[in-house]
């Protein structure tokens, strides 16, 4: 399957997790909740407060997972 987003955000339920493959280069940011983010051949985890965003580096698997209850995310 193949998501392609417009616009708008995901929404993320309770320690729901998101896959991305081969997102280098796009920003994710929270929208409402807290992530955490995961990338492959990358060191360290990322957690995003609302508001807050990051550039994935890598080509490969990242993942996105809701902290503590229900996010929202959104990728430029």
């Amino acid at each position: 399957m193949r998501i392609e987003l417009k616009q708008g955000a995901v929404q993320l339920g309770q320690n729901q997790t998101l896959r991305v493959v081969d997102g280098a280069g796009s920003t994710v940011c929270a929208v409402e909740g807290s992530v955490w983010i995961t990338e492959e051949n990358q060191p360290r985890d990322i957690v995003l407060k609302p508001g807050a965003c990051y550039r994935l580096r890598e080509r490969g698997i990242a993942l996105v997972n809701s902290l503590g209850g229900n996010a929202a995310v959104s990728f430029a």
